[in-house]
């Protein structure tokens, strides 16, 4: 629910209409735009939204219960995010001994939490199923709140004594595979046991299994700021091999997911040399940090064809304020426009500073967190597009539509990420009816509710700079 302290003043209200009234008598908008929403043009169904649990259900599964009750309900809860695809990280782990790396390495860029714990600190020991309890403590109460989580697990380098380098973050050639050639087959076990112990010890199973992160890229370097480890493509489809044939011995029914690759030109690549290992997997990830709307669409065109789920599974990006919020909103649009995944999953739920790449700001020692701005414009389309809608075919880059499975739901969201007010009319050629119910999150507004009406089946918005509307119509049909 909309608590008061996230609703619209009187004052401000009038000043916005103030302005509104302003700008229509001068015509100064950054955008007019007339745009048709047909219910019918159909295209991707959603499967869901989500995030990765790395590396802040680590240091958050040490909080209070409470606290932990109220993170996850937030993230979750239909009337909150309303998330239900989480990414469980299998941490490799360093060597204790810093006989390879500097000591704390990753704090010198993405802090102590990035220091995510192994299961197996050496080769001949045995497996330490409490070193990584407080991620698992979180993804339980995920588990408890939404029953219908679905959840991936993914390692972004294998233990420091399967690499090349002796250090979890990289080779010293960072743009060279770090995972010794005599380690594949034990990487590959690795992975299966962790996945199989969820299975016996907590009932749950990961629906995929992703071995990789970002692996063609070439920053994860020896003593880096995070686990990493490159993988050539020609690497990825020895390890694909191994661990699908190990995963089919397993009794789970887990299946692969590849291959994660930071940007869609990477995925391109990826994709055209993975060859017959594509039968080996079970859904095709990207993570869209770098993409054009053309490499969105070839990738989309080639997994389609591959008949392969798609998944963008990892996306954030810097900026200042509101309008750095805005901004990566439409990279969410132009992803669930032109590479039409059936998932789509934050990068980072929780930061210790910022209000870019997190959804919630909080502090890990202190135990401290509030949800800053990006959250609710997260919300204005996570909320309300559900899992089992269809998106729509739009031809407007400012604007997603999404349609309920039983065709009696209406959800459009549109944006302007320009220092101007913009106008946008919506032509809906099905009956709805005439009351449409209209959220807003701007510089002054938090998911503030509204009312609309619709006129000969045409609705008209107005936005104020840096600023989303979801609109919400119910269909007589």
């Amino acid at each position: 629910m909309i608590k008061k302290n996230e609703e619209c003043s009187g004052n401000m209200k009038k000043i916005v209409v103030t302005l509104l009234l302003i700008c229509f008598s001068q015509n100064i908008f950054a955008q007019s735009a007339q745009v048709v929403v047909n219910p019918e043009n159909k295209a991707q169904q959603l499967e869901g939204w989500g995030v990765s649990l790395c590396w802040w259900a680590n240091s958050c599964g040490k909080m209070s219960d409470e606290q932990i009750d109220v993170l996850v309900d937030w993230l979750t809860s239909p009337e909150g995010l309303n998330y239900n695809l989480f990414r469980y990280n299998i941490g490799g782990g360093d060597d204790p001994q810093n006989r390879n790396c500097e000591l704390h390495h990753m704090a010198k860029g993405k802090g102590l939490r990035a220091e995510m714990p192994g299961f197996k600190l050496y080769p001949e020991s045995a497996y330490d199923w409490s070193a990584d309890s407080s991620q698992v403590k979180i993804m339980l109460k995920i588990r408890e709140k939404r029953p219908d989580a679905i959840f991936e697990a993914f390692s972004n380098s294998a233990p420091w004594w399967m690499t090349i380098s002796g250090c979890c973050a990289g080779n010293k050639d960072a743009g060279t595979d770090n995972l010794h050639p005599k380690y594949y087959d034990a990487f590959a076990q690795y992975l299966v046991d962790v996945c199989q112990h969820m299975k016996l010890q907590y009932g749950i199973e990961f629906r995929t299994l992703e071995p990789f992160n970002e692996s063609l890229s070439n920053y994860w370097g020896q003593s880096g700021s995070q686990e990493g480890c490159h993988f050539d493509v020609a690497t990825q489809v020895k390890v694909i091999d191994i661990l699908h044939k190990k995963l089919q011995k397993s009794g789970l029914k887990t299946v692969i997911s590849a291959s994660d690759e930071t940007s869609t030109a990477h995925a391109l690549t990826a994709f055209d040399g993975y060859g017959k290992a594509l039968k080996q997997i079970g859904q095709w990830n990207v993570h869209t940090y770098g993409a054009t709307n053309q490499e969105r669409q070839e990738l989309y065109n080639k997994v389609k064809a591959a008949n392969l789920p798609l998944w963008m599974s990892e996306s954030g990006s810097g900026g200042n304020g509101i309008a750095g919020n805005i901004n990566m909103l439409q990279r969410l649009f132009d992803d669930m426009r032109y590479l039409q995944p059936i998932g789509w999953c934050d990068w980072q739920y929780i930061e210790e500073k910022g209000d870019q790449w997190n959804l919630v700001l909080g502090n890990y020692k202190e135990q401290w967190f509030k949800r800053v701005k990006n959250y609710y414009v997260r919300q204005q389309v996570t909320r309300f597009i559900k899992s089992g809608y269809s998106f729509l075919q739009v031809d407007n880059d400012q604007t997603l539509a999404a349609i309920s499975p039983d065709d009696k739901t209406l959800v459009i969201v549109c944006l302007n990420n320009t220092e101007e007010f913009a106008k946008m009319k919506y032509q809906i050629p099905v009956a709805v009816r005439d009351m449409v119910r209209i959220y807003t999150t701007s510089v002054s507004e938090d998911l503030c509710p509204s009312l609309g009406v619709v006129v000969d089946n045409e609705i008209e918005v107005s936005l104020p700079p840096h600023a989303v509307k979801t609109m919400v119509f119910s269909i007589d049909n």
